[in-house]
């Protein structure tokens, strides 16, 4: 077994016929969301346009139901698996939980104005929150057909989120987006057949038996199809094609989604089925993950040096994100720090990222760089959110992403990958060319942008950029004691 694993005292659902634990109580936050999706979708077929906005608040109590139900479960400690142990409710779980729906509160808020009185508002929210319940599942899915069945349904309502605009570049995001998401899920259930052939068992416990005599080829060809559809989920190299299109294409609320809950749900999913799935098998996947996470961060900053539209802008830089935190699924096995720095920097990426989404949903006519000439003048409080946002992505004190970027730097050299970490730092030096590129002109004095470009579209999404903007300095001022609660070792 593992450093850091361990059997728990509660009973194991016997696998071969016995008594199985059915606690609805533990997916709360899961049946939360479906259960308000549901219903949103039978209430939006006889409420009035006007009165749509019914269906978001069921979503946002929907999401605090979900919040609250995560934090009982912190508090009294209760760690179990349910379903045939095919979905673990434990601290990575838990954490995954409190970040996603936070998240998705925040998208939530900064959707209103931007869907409010459309025909199809309730549309809306219905998909955001079957993809976001998709999401939870894909952060406990200790089973290989229950990590399918999560990829499937985080990912159609999010086919069908990126197209919602229906205008030329929203259907062009969509198609990309969906034929991407098809193509590496027919690899991924590929790879699920070869893991399954292999190892003659799709629970991860199970595969971690199984495949320490399994032929190497065989698991190596299929630990790949697997991961194949988890970079896709993250918008890692190569799996990153789809991200700057569909950032770029569609509504400023669904790029901040696309851009965020997926890579949550992706890498704690991969984290999971790394270290409990494939601790002792010979194939070389540490290193595996150490190349993808150095290209991905190398292309990821390289291709955002000369952007000009904020949203492509933010789409290379998240995919630059994702290469510093496959860092922490490289060292899975090999550092004791891997999963409170991976769990720790998610968190602090969401929020961080949805504020300088948020802004930009907010000034819905800057869509380049020298339309924000000049905003720190006429928006004061926007090009703070702005700086703090952005300086936070690069990993400056004392945002989150800094302690964040700080402790999976730490767990790569104790996992020895001290070149990786090196690497990334690098990096983190050079990503500060293009996001001052973008925070210079906020502060020009001369030739500012036309005051109708810098108008602001309401007061939901402000009020989300300074939430999110709080945030991420609130994690990073309070990262010592917020650390601890991220460590727990994973249910089998």
């Amino acid at each position: 077994m593992a450093p850091g694993r361990h059997r728990t005292g509660r009973p194991h659902a016997d696998r071969s016929g016995g008594a199985v634990n059915e606690n609805l109580a533990a997916l709360v936050p899961e049946l939360a969301l479906l259960g308000a999706a549901v219903t949103g979708l039978l209430a939006g077929s006889w409420l009035p346009r006007r009165r749509q906005w019914i269906v978001a608040v069921l979503a946002a109590a929907a999401c605090a139901t979900g919040l609250a139900a995560t934090a009982v479960t912190m508090a009294t400690g209760r760690e179990q698996t349910v379903f045939s142990d095919a979905f673990a409710v434990d601290r990575a779980t838990d954490i995954g939980r409190l970040v996603v729906l936070t998240a998705l509160l925040l998208i939530i808020g900064m959707s209103v104005e931007t869907v409010r009185g459309h025909r199809r508002e309730t549309e809306y929210w219905v998909l955001l929150l079957m993809t976001g319940a998709g999401t939870l599942a894909l952060l406990g899915a200790n089973d290989l057909l229950m990590l399918f069945a999560a990829y499937l349904l985080a990912g159609i309502p999010a086919y069908a989120l990126a197209g919602f605009a229906k205008d030329p570049s929203g259907t062009e995001a969509a198609l990309k987006y969906y034929l991407m998401g098809a193509l590496l899920g027919t690899t991924m259930l590929a790879g699920t057949a070869l893991l399954y052939g292999a190892g003659h068992a799709t629970h991860y416990r199970e595969l971690d038996t199984g495949l320490s005599g399994a032929p190497y080829g065989l698991v190596a060809v299929g630990l790949v199809g697997v991961l194949a559809g988890l970079l896709f989920k993250a918008g890692a190299v190569p799996a990153h094609y789809w991200v700057p299109d569909v950032t770029d294409g569609s509504l400023t609320p669904v790029a901040a989604y696309v851009t965020t809950l997926p890579k949550i749900g992706g890498l704690i999913a991969g984290y999971r089925l790394l270290h409990q799935a494939l601790p002792g098998t010979e194939v070389n996947w540490p290193l595996l993950l150490a190349v993808l996470a150095a290209v991905t961060m190398t292309l990821g900053n390289l291709a955002a040096f000369f952007q000009t539209s904020v949203k492509r802008l933010l789409a290379y830089s998240t995919i630059s994100q994702v290469g510093y935190l496959l860092m922490a699924l490289a060292v899975a096995t090999r550092s004791d720090l891997a999963q409170r720095s991976l769990l720790f920097y998610l968190a602090a990426y969401a929020v961080t990222n949805l504020g300088a989404f948020a802004v930009v949903t907010e000034l819905p006519h800057t869509r380049t760089l020298d339309d924000y000439r000049g905003l720190a003048r006429r928006h004061a409080g926007l090009a703070a959110v702005l700086v703090v946002c952005l300086l936070g992505l690069v990993g400056t004190p004392p945002t989150g992403v800094f302690l964040g970027k700080l402790e999976i730097f730490s767990a790569a050299v104790d996992g020895g990958y001290a070149w990786l970490a090196a690497l990334a730092v690098a990096n983190t030096v050079a990503s500060l060319f293009y996001y001052l590129r973008w925070l210079a002109p906020l502060f020009a004095t001369t030739a500012p942008a036309p005051a109708d470009t810098q108008a602001v579209q309401g007061r939901w999404s402000a009020a989300i950029a300074y939430t999110a903007g709080a945030l991420s300095l609130l994690l990073g001022l309070a990262g010592g004691a917020l650390l601890p609660l991220t460590t727990g070792s994973l249910l089998r």
